[in-house]
């Protein structure tokens, strides 16, 4: 065959595939050139469509091959146009109908609930919600093929041309658009995976077991920062739920009850899908700026059960860095009474700026569900293992097997993106990109087998140390390195000492993650900044940085403290940890003391002591990523339960007291409804016998600018000393639930925080004789009015505006009482910056 007849086929080849799907775009108005929101487009004789947005701007696609597009909206007369090619953009008049529905319009303001029949639908599918799908068998399985992948969108010409990808133009051969918003995108990370999975329900809950079966990714940072970021986002979710979490937040469900005070619902259509009668229901949000969905549902007749959905967040949510995001649950209808769960779809589109040109990155995730079997029992105890994560056989599967167990197959790009990206990741210059975005999301320079930081403590400044450097690292090879080496040496210029940690973990257990630790610091740090105990070496308080300090920070401790420990988590998120630990604490400034009165009479200024502790931490429904000695939580909507118990020695190297200490923590996140999101943390502790004023519980105060986590925004430090305590701290925040039906306020999209904290404690007398000469030095204890302990409740309240500039949260503090006390803060303003969606 010639070259001339090659050729001539692959042209004729790709344009067959060009024209062997469907993508179109436009607008959707009325006769005036008003745009009609929410109008629902479809390609005719099927269930592919779309929702128009609130600029009655649409885009829909499909890999089948359509010839018209239907498009209708309530009151309007429908109207169906012709497709004559690629990417055609339609500008669709629709006519009001002469017979047009006087009581059901779409338009601003909400729709009357009595007499409407997609109301009288979604009724008998609330009825059946709890006995419908999984829910019907008391056990279960299937497999499940996960493919999560990042993209660059919006890419152009005057990006791709730019010097610096010269020498890397092959990578823009990977370019394809997106069947949801019609943006160009490249592939930059891609990974897949394969689950087994077991599901067993009982009367009042369900047991679920997940096995990992195979592995396979590429792209930028081998998958680790990647894989956290995506699955820290899409969690999973029931559409039948009355709320659904994403980016931390409770956006309403419109299948859910509570669907009705936010929705707008309008029966559009029926159809029969897969020998399956279904009814099909558009919804959209009744107000603006509420976190909320537009799209349209398939209903199936006899099961009442949402056959599919589409859920696109609305324009005007509360949201920060994300400019569209997309849902797209189907499920299969085994027989008259089963309907289960086939294909989940999401993507977002986070991008730094709204515009619709400005590029930005498409996170996308796809499940798909399948090779389900009923009526294996299993017995109890094997729900509760856990499958091997460290089997060669997850990550060496064969290409025959993907092709087997992938249950989508990858198209022309995906194909090609794990070549693309092992040779893109050998480019040098692309390397210094890749180098600057690790640095930036981890603070990190990523050497072989080696990180060098965090660099952001490099430089650092106090009354203490005066300007402090600072240089560290960790050996690192993988997220699944069984031993872990940490360690950082710095200086302070002004009190001319060398200070350091060093720290080594191992484990040798992987199943019930046995680990062995140990670890030495000798530093300056500001204790008392926190009411639970922490035996982190290489831990350094942010309050103990005077860069953002109101004051002097000069009430620093020179710490010397090592550390031995074994922990265990025999059950998932159940770690019990046994410790060793010495501690040598005196005094880093002459501002103040931690002198106390040993038992002879004399005073002493250094506190040397040893401890044997015990602690048990609990964080159900906490989801982590890695398999190694050291992991990270993707989620921060776990409750965290945390109890301690340690038992100092006095007889024991040269300890000086002996003393038990008791503490617990608790915290817990919880989501109320529509109205946001509330956290509440408690902690109590009882130091039983004599201690230091270095081993007592301060009451954590802020003297920064900054707010500090756990902290009291108005307290000083060292002004409360107990030796029995306890705290909590209570905060919610609005989401902008407030501002937003503010008209004036509403486009900033500022969320409205509210807070109150409170503290109480006593301090016996002998630990007050003992720690005399310390009390006496303390600027803000009030020694003279015997409050050295909260014995009156402390309580401060704040409210906060965050969301400034997307980055910033600025509080007002007010203090309840104790305004007696020497230098007391009546009053104060505090910010933080964070990252948050």
């Amino acid at each position: 065959m010639t070259l001339k007849k090659l050729l001539n086929i692959s042209v004729l080849l790709t344009a067959f595939l060009a024209f062997s799907q469907s993508k179109v775009k436009g607008v959707v108005v009325d006769v005036d050139g008003n745009p009609l929101a929410f109008a629902s487009v479809i390609f005719k004789n099927s269930t592919e469509g779309t929702v128009s947005d609130e600029d009655g701007v649409f885009y829909l696609s499909s890999p089948n091959t359509h010839k018209e597009l239907q498009v209708s909206y309530v009151g309007f007369d429908k109207l169906t146009v012709g497709i004559e090619k690629q990417n055609q953009y339609f500008k669709i008049v629709l006519k009001e109908s002469s017979n047009q529905l006087q009581t059901v319009t779409i338009v601003a303001g909400r729709i009357p609930k009595k007499g409407n029949p997609a109301i009288a639908l979604l009724e008998k599918v609330w009825a059946r919600k709890k006995s419908n799908g999984l829910k019907m068998f008391p056990n279960y399985e299937y497999e499940k093929y996960e493919k999560i992948q990042f993209d660059l969108n919006n890419i152009d010409s005057s990006f791709t041309e730019q010097k610096i990808f010269k020498g890397m133009e092959f990578v823009f051969d990977q370019i394809d658009t997106s069947r949801v918003s019609g943006k160009n995108f490249l592939p930059v990370y891609i990974n897949e995976s394969v689950y087994k999975v077991y599901g067993k329900n009982k009367e009042n809950n369900e047991v679920v077991r997940e096995d990992l079966v195979a592995n396979k990714n590429s792209g930028i940072g081998a998958g680790e920062g990647v894989t956290t970021y995506i699955k820290d986002l899409y969690v999973d979710y029931n559409i039948y739920d009355d709320y659904i979490r994403l980016f931390g937040k409770s956006f309403t469900s419109p299948v859910g009850k509570s669907g009705v005070n936010t929705y707008n619902y309008v029966l559009a259509d029926s159809a029969n899908i897969s020998g399956k009668w279904c009814y099909n229901i558009i919804y959209y949000p009744i107000r603006k700026n509420e976190l909320t969905f537009k799209g349209d549902m398939w209903i199936a007749d006899t099961v009442f059960a949402v056959k599919d959905i589409n859920m696109q967040v609305s324009k005007s949510a509360n949201l920060n860095w994300i400019k569209e995001v997309f849902l797209e649950r189907d499920y299969k209808v085994e027989n008259d009474s089963v309907i289960l769960p086939e294909k989940d779809y999401m993507m977002a589109d986070f991008s730094l700026r709204k515009k619709k040109s400005s590029m930005g990155v498409f996170g996308k995730r796809t499940t798909y569900f399948d090779s389900y079997s009923f009526n294996n029992p299993k017995k109890e105890d094997f729900y509760k293992k856990k499958s091997d994560v460290f089997a060669d056989s997850i990550y060496n599967a064969t290409e025959t097997y993907w092709k087997t167990h992938r249950q989508e197959t990858l198209d022309k790009n995906e194909q090609g993106i794990y070549t693309m990206l092992d040779t893109l990741k050998t480019v040098p210059k692309f390397k210094k990109i890749y180098n600057l975005g690790v640095i930036l999301a981890t603070g990190y320079v990523e050497f072989p087998n080696f990180d060098y930081g965090p660099v952001f403590s490099t430089f650092d400044y106090n009354d203490v140390e005066g300007v402090r450097i600072r240089v560290g690292g960790r050996t690192y090879f993988g997220i699944n390195d069984m031993w872990r080496i940490q360690g950082y040496t710095a200086y302070g210029f002004k009190d001319r000492r060398v200070k350091y940690g060093l720290s080594y973990k191992y484990m040798f257990d992987k199943q019930k993650r046995l680990i062995f630790g140990i670890g030495h610091r000798d530093d300056v740090e500001q204790t008392g900044a926190g009411l639970t105990t922490s035996n982190d070496v290489l831990g350094r308080s942010f309050a103990t940085s005077g860069l953002f300090s109101s004051g002097a920070s000069n009430l620093l401790t020179d710490v010397q403290l090592t550390n031995v420990f074994f922990s265990a988590e025999p059950v998932d998120n159940i770690n019990f940890e046994l410790n060793f630990v010495q501690r040598n604490l005196k005094s880093a400034s002459p501002a103040f003391s931690l002198s106390y009165i040993d038992d002879n009479g004399n005073i002493q200024n250094k506190t040397q002591q040893t401890e044997l502790g015990f602690a048990i931490k609990y964080t159900p429904r906490r989801k982590v990523f890695g398999n190694g000695v050291e992991r990270k939580n993707v989620n921060d909507n776990f409750p965290v339960f945390y109890l301690s118990y340690a038992n100092g020695f006095g007889a024991l190297f040269n300890s000086e007291f002996n003393y038990q200490k008791l503490q617990m923590y608790y915290k817990q996140p919880f989501y109320i409804g529509a109205i946001g999101r509330t956290t509440t943390t408690l902690e109590v502790g009882k130091t039983f016998g004599e201690a230091s004023l270095a081993l007592l519980n301060i009451v954590p105060g802020n003297q920064s600018f900054f707010n500090i986590q756990n902290t009291f925004g108005l307290l000083n430090y060292y002004e409360f000393v107990t030796d029995t305590y306890a705290s909590l701290h209570f905060e919610h925040n609005f989401n902008g639930r407030v501002f937003g039906k503010i008209p004036f306020l509403r486009k900033l999209n500022l969320r409205e925080i509210v807070g109150i904290k409170g503290a109480y404690g006593t301090i016996s007398q002998s630990n007050i004789n003992r720690n005399l000469p310390a009390f006496q030095s303390l600027p803000f204890l009030n020694l003279e009015a015997k409050t050295i302990a909260p014995s009156k409740i402390y309580y401060e309240y704040n409210v906060g505006i965050d969301n400034i500039l997307k980055v910033f949260r600025l509080d007002f503090y007010w203090r309840g009482n104790y305004l007696h006390h020497p230098n007391a803060n009546k009053f104060g303003v505090k910010g933080s910056f964070g990252f948050t969606f």
